[in-house]
């Protein structure tokens, strides 16, 4: 939420996380372990132990902090680029 602060205001922010939370398509998961993959910016790593533990395929992000993660073979994170995102989709 602190980075969608910094362009919206806290209240508008707080109903856009309320509506994708109350969405049918998202599942949200409170992690017990923490792997500490990413040693440069730890905060990122919320998101990797998120994706870990609820199977995912990969992780969206142009955060150049995740691209460690394209060395680390196990736990295996895929992340994509959004370029790399769309074309996926198509």
């Amino acid at each position: 939420m602190e980075i969608l602060t910094a362009k919206v205001s806290f209240t508008f922010a707080e109903n856009i996380v309320g509506a994708i939370l109350r969405s049918p398509f998202v599942r949200r998961f409170d992690p017990q372990f923490h792997f500490n993959l990413i040693e440069a910016d730890p905060d990122d790593n919320k998101f990797v132990d998120c994706a870990i533990i609820a199977n995912d395929d990969f992780i969206v992000s142009e955060d150049s902090h995740f691209r460690v993660l394209k060395t680390i073979s196990f736990p295996k994170v895929n992340v994509l680029t959004l370029d790399e995102f769309s074309e996926e989709l198509k």
